[in-house]
């Protein structure tokens, strides 16, 4: 077992307490973006949790959005992403850009790539949803802090001429 496996129960912890989810939309995205520009993409380890940058179009702006977020891998290629905002009760922006605008990009792995959003709901997020805490159970506690239902994207990888 690696150091990060070892110290995931942590982190998870961490991510729970309230401390840090007021400071963490503050700290964690800067983060996120300078670890993705310096590896240019390529994960340092997927062990902790998977991560991708969204770029999406503004909702109201227009303007270009970039947003680091965890991500779950499924098997057939698509991308799972999480609107938990840090348990605040707000869903996060970039979750209404794509609601108007569901065409977006991503960086995964090294590899950027156009994609289409879907909002899950119903059944289909049920479905969704176990997989989503096992891999990172704070979700739970950011759905009681909140106090709504996080928004659930399944991100679609599409070719350039369907963007």
């Amino acid at each position: 077992m690696t150091l990060i496996e070892r110290l995931r129960p942590f982190f998870q912890w961490l991510a729970g307490t309230d401390a840090f989810m007021k400071a963490g939309p503050k700290i964690v995205p800067a983060m996120d973006r300078l670890a993705h520009r310096l590896t240019r993409g390529r994960p340092i380890s997927d062990r902790m949790i998977p991560t991708l940058v969204l770029f999406t179009t503004g909702s109201r702006s227009g303007q270009p959005r970039e947003t680091p977020l965890a991500c779950l891998p499924e098997p057939e290629g698509t991308l799972l992403v999480v609107g938990s905002n840090f348990g605040r009760d707000r869903h996060p922006a970039w979750s209404g850009n794509l609601l108007k605008t569901p065409r977006a990009v991503v960086s995964f792995r090294g590899e950027r790539f156009p994609v289409l959003a879907r909002l899950l709901d119903g059944e289909e997020r049920e479905r969704a949803w176990p997989g989503l805490v096992a891999q990172w159970p704070v979700y739970d506690r950011y759905t009681a802090k909140s106090g709504r239902e996080l928004r659930v994207f399944r991100l679609t990888r599409t070719t350039a001429d369907e963007a």
